[in-house]
């Protein structure tokens, strides 16, 4: 049996920052996918948008299926160091040299590049998957307190902003600079390799950082039953999960999130080149406000849940962030926002960067502690913890999507007629101003359908207590019926029985 102190140890703040800390992995990697891979291949490479955004698009629908799978795997998985930390340890070098290869592509004919970009995008989103799934499970197994969970989660969003945030100002500021071939630092191909370089360290840092410093707690965490697990059982047990109404509407809110979230990023820095005029400088400073947005969110994100319940919450950042993010665009258009070059654009751009980030950051703790609740939820109807299959599931639709995201992008770009190798000083004006006008609609969309997806959810904090109360006596309100899957050894209360701390 494990200590009381380190019982004590599985909510403090040290364990917090050693859980958080792993998500800089993600946010490096998600930095560079959304925001910086559809200009490099794109405008440096030379591949055509829609190559670009159709490349993405299949990467991301093959590395999709391996969500579920280390999901399921995952949560099944029996050894000494326990269900989630194997994947961690596995995964942390060769996510570094494949994401290095990617941004450092051959010279290669177009085609050949197509199928070089997929090839990279598949394998370095499968390895981060592999840490990312069983990571962000570890918060359900680390707590089953209604708000301490949205804290785990607040620090997770925290560090994976801030790991985003800080490529994104060494990129700017350091590593991609202007000369005299290339007057915009952002369409250098010098500094890409000098960035994937510091990229790798990082994320192989944080996930070796974040494994050794939970892997103490491995014996307090759930060891599932020894059971005979097969195809059909495995896939029986994925459906009889997925069917929770509350997880089914927290992930179709996800789905269409993140289509506008992928379309958002992957269109980003165009406007900030081509619509806002923007230096590679002027990015860094307008990014540099940005960095407080997580201080913020996770200084927030706790008492807005106390306040308001999680799912209120959601639903009122999101609203506000949709707005505001929209505000500026729209103020542009109508000859209402100060012009490019002004002294007072940088300020007003840092202003609503800053409010905007926040909210969607504290929006998006919420839906991940949201998420760890439908964990118990699904375990009174199916006597299965299985913190890592949904979690796998959101990973899923995140990544499906926001490469959907990137496909709408570069079909966006098509739309418009972007041509390649633009410099911002001979592009016609007209260009990114129909690209802005197809852009908003599209996002607003988008966003109002994952508002209106996200009402259904159901689990507020009282149900939850309940769920804790139910499984506290064993008593699953539907136990899944042994003859109606004969693979299954035993009931779902006799599982959730069986369920155990490892090493006890």
């Amino acid at each position: 049996m494990a200590s009381a102190r380190q019982t004590d140890d599985l909510g403090s703040l040290r364990t917090k920052l050693f859980y958080g800390f792993g998500s800089v992995a993600y946010g490096v990697k998600d930095q560079g996918f959304t925001t910086l891979l559809m200009l490099f291949y794109n405008q440096i490479v030379g591949l055509p948008a829609a190559m670009v955004g159709t490349a993405i698009l299949i990467a991301l629908v093959f590395d999709s299926m391996a969500d579920p799978i280390v999901g399921q795997i995952s949560d099944n998985l029996r050894s000494r160091w326990g269900r989630r930390h194997p994947f961690m340890y596995a995964s942390a070098i060769p996510v570094a040299i494949f994401y290095w290869f990617l941004w450092n592509p051959p010279a290669w004919s177009h085609e050949a590049l197509f199928a070089y970009l997929v090839v990279m995008a598949i394998v370095v989103r499968t390895f981060i998957t592999m840490y990312e799934i069983p990571s962000s499970a570890l918060a359900a197994e680390l707590s089953d307190d209604y708000d301490q969970r949205t804290s785990f989660m607040a620090f997770r969003f925290f560090f994976g902003w801030q790991g985003a945030l800080a490529m994104t100002l060494l990129g700017f500021a350091v590593f991609f600079k202007p000369d005299a071939s290339h007057p915009v630092g952002q369409l250098n191909p010098a500094g890409y390799s000098t960035y994937a370089f510091y990229a790798c360290l990082v994320m192989v840092v944080a996930i070796f950082v974040s494994a050794l410093g939970t892997h103490k707690f491995i014996p307090r965490f759930t060891m599932p039953p020894k059971r005979k697990i097969t195809l059909r059982l495995m896939l029986h047990e994925m459906k009889q999960t997925f069917s929770n109404r509350s997880f089914a509407a927290l992930t179709a809110s996800t789905l269409f999130a993140f289509v506008a979230a992928g379309t958002l990023a992957a269109l980003g820095v165009y406007f900030d080149t081509y619509f806002w005029h923007l230096s590679a400088q002027e990015i860094a400073l307008r990014t540099s406000i940005v960095v407080l947005a997580p201080f913020i969110a996770l200084s927030m994100a706790t008492p807005l849940s106390r306040t308001f319940d999680k799912k209120n919450s959601a639903i009122l950042l999101f609203i506000a962030s949709l707005i505001l993010f929209c505000t500026p665009f729209t103020l542009r258009l109508l000859d209402l926002f100060p012009e490019n070059g002004s002294p007072w654009l940088i300020p007003a751009l840092m202003a609503f960067a800053l409010v905007t980030t926040t909210l969607s950051i504290a929006c998006g703790i919420m839906g991940a502690s949201m998420m760890t609740d439908v964990v118990e939820d699904s375990q009174i109807h199916t006597g299965r913890r299985s913190e890592g299959l949904f979690f796998a599931a959101t990973s899923l639709v995140q990544k499906a999507v926001s490469g959907l995201g990137a496909f709408i992008a570069g079909l966006l770009l098509a739309l418009v007629q972007f041509p390649a190798n633009a410099a911002p000083a001979t592009l016609d004006p007209a260009i990114i101003h129909r690209l802005v006008l197809v852009f908003l609609p599209t996002v607003a969309i988008l966003f109002s359908l994952s508002i209106l997806c996200l009402c259904f959810y159901r689990i507020g904090r009282a149900t939850h207590a309940e769920n804790l109360r139910r499984l506290a006596e064993k008593t699953p309100i539907t136990p899944p019926d042994p003859e109606e899957n004969p693979d299954i050894d035993t009931a779902g209360a006799q599982y959730a029985l069986a369920s155990r701390p490892a090493g006890e």
